[in-house]
Parts: C-alpha cells; structure tokens; sequence
C-alpha cells in the first residue's frame, strides 16, 4: 500500500512540475577549466599554448565581460576558447558545448561577440561562397584581408574595388608592387608574369615572380590549415554570408597572432607547392605599367 500511495504521489509531482505549478529547478553542468589543460592539448583544439590564450582573452576581456548578477554567466575564457574550437576544427557548436559546459543556444549568442572582438584587435549550386582578396608580404605576415564579396566575384574587381587598390592608383603608395597573376591587370604598382617570354631576362623575371607570388598561396594555404572551418575538410560554414565574412576577418587576425608568437601549425598540414591555376590573361595593359614592368625585367 505504501508502494502505490508514493508512486501516486510522485505522478502528482510530475503533473503539476509540466502544468507549470512547481517551478522545475535548472541544473547547471559543471564547466571544465579548459585553460588548466597542457599546452600540447590546447594547441590540438584551440591553436595557441595557454600563455597566449591567457593574451587573448585580457585583450577581449572589455568588449566580451558582462556585468550580471548571474553565478553561471558565461566567462570570458569560455567564450573566447570555445570561439576558438570552432574556427580551428569546424566542428558543430553542440559539440563545443558539450566539452565547455554550455548550452548550444548560449554559445551561439557569444560567438560573433568573439569574432568582433578579435577584428576589433588589429552563389554557387546549393551553397553560397566568398571570393577573399589577401595580401601578404615575404614572411606570409597577413597586411590586408577584403572578405565581403560573392564567390563569383572577379579577382581583379575587388582589388580595383578597394581601399588598397584605390590608394595604389591614387599614387600615394610609391615604395615596391603588388604582385598579381595574370587574372589581374597590369598596372605601374601590380606586375604580372609575361605571357610569352622571349630573353632571358624575361624568363628570369616570370621566374621570379612566381617564385614570389607563390607565398601568398601558402599564406593562404597557412591560414586555412591552422582555422579548418575556412577549409572544406572542415565541412562549410552554415552561416550568413555576412557572418561568414566576419569569421574569414577573425580568422585573418588570429593568423597574424599566431605568427607573431611563432607558433607552429598541426602537423598533418602541407602547404602547396605548385602555383595554382593563374586564370584569364588580362590584354590591353596600359604603355605606363607596360614601361614600369619593362624597367623592372631590364634592371634584374
């Protein structure tokens, strides 16, 4: 008898907890201290040794701290790391909040945080994608990323399009050029490779240039390998593309960090070392870039 009235009596409590009458107490999971892990393990998920995600997270401290009187808000470690997981692996954000013990919602409301944070600090078939614009210079140091237009997007449309290429034309830039393929214009600030060379000195020249040009790529090929979620093994990002553009950004200055700090990238990764593709020769150029990259051939 005592069975059935207890069971009874816990059926009422179940009852009256789903009409809302008892308020059903929330249960927070314990949150691991990720930063208490080696170094070894950091850099596996997150890319950085804990002195540097110690860094990162005093720099995003102001623009990611929230004054709440919540004993379970979410820390700024936590944001900042889990941010982390996810441009490093790609991985889904249930997964990254399994491991850091938060719900996929809260977790989701805290990542563009961190991404704008972190800038702040320095359509195909089925899918939509991005044509990213970036330059580096000899040590695959990023100088500028523009991440905002459609993968259909031509080349050398952004590069007119932007801040960089409008100063260069402007002439207010005068030390050194851009180095482009033949995709892109020739111009007196922006060589690209001879279509048919002839001499010796041309050879040498498109030689050169390849030889040099090819260090973007690899910068390239850097940044997608220490961030997978840019990189197709990590799957695509299911994002908007604006929000896309803000990860490519974050993602641009966290390389920079990481070169700064010379930390080296996972081991499975090799980076290209053919020139890829160069795409459409350019005709028409200028005389005045076709003298500036003659000047250029005669002097080597």
């Amino acid at each position: 008898m005592k069975k059935i009235v207890l069971t009874m009596a816990v059926l009422a409590l179940l009852e009256d907890i789903a009409n809302g009458h008892i308020r059903r107490e929330r249960i927070f999971r314990e949150r691991e201290d990720l930063l208490a892990n080696d170094d070894d393990w950091l850099m596996s998920r997150f890319r950085f040794p804990r002195p540097v995600l110690l860094e990162l997270c005093a720099e995003l401290r102001p623009a990611l701290e929230r004054h709440t009187a919540r004993s379970q808000g979410l820390s700024v470690p936590t944001q900042v790391l889990t941010t982390l997981g996810f441009l490093a692996t790609g991985a889904f954000q249930r997964e990254l909040a399994d491991r850091s013990g938060v719900c996929q919602s809260t977790l989701s409301r805290a990542m563009p945080a961190v991404w704008d944070g972190i800038i702040r600090m320095s359509s195909r078939k089925h899918f939509h994608s991005i044509n990213v614009q970036v330059i580096c210079d000899a040590q695959m140091q990023l100088l500028n990323i523009v991440a905002r237009w459609p993968g259909s997007t031509h080349d050398s449309f952004i590069l007119t399009n932007s801040m960089v290429g409008n100063r260069l034309e402007a002439g207010t830039v005068r030390d050194g050029w851009l180095l482009g393929d033949r995709g892109y214009p020739l111009r007196t600030w922006l060589m690209t490779p001879l279509t048919n060379p002839n001499t010796d000195q041309e050879r040498r020249y498109n030689d050169l240039h390849s030889r040099t040009r090819i260090i973007v790529e690899r910068a390239i090929s850097l940044l997608k390998g220490r961030w997978r979620c840019l990189d197709r093994s990590g799957g695509m990002l299911l994002y908007r593309p604006e929000k896309v553009c803000h990860i490519v950004m974050a993602c641009g200055v966290l390389h920079n960090v990481a070169h700064r700090h010379g930390i080296p990238l996972p081991e499975q990764h090799n980076p290209p070392l053919e020139e890829p593709d160069a795409g459409p020769v350019n005709c028409n150029p200028p005389r005045g870039a076709i003298r500036a990259r003659q000047n250029v051939i005669s002097s080597m």
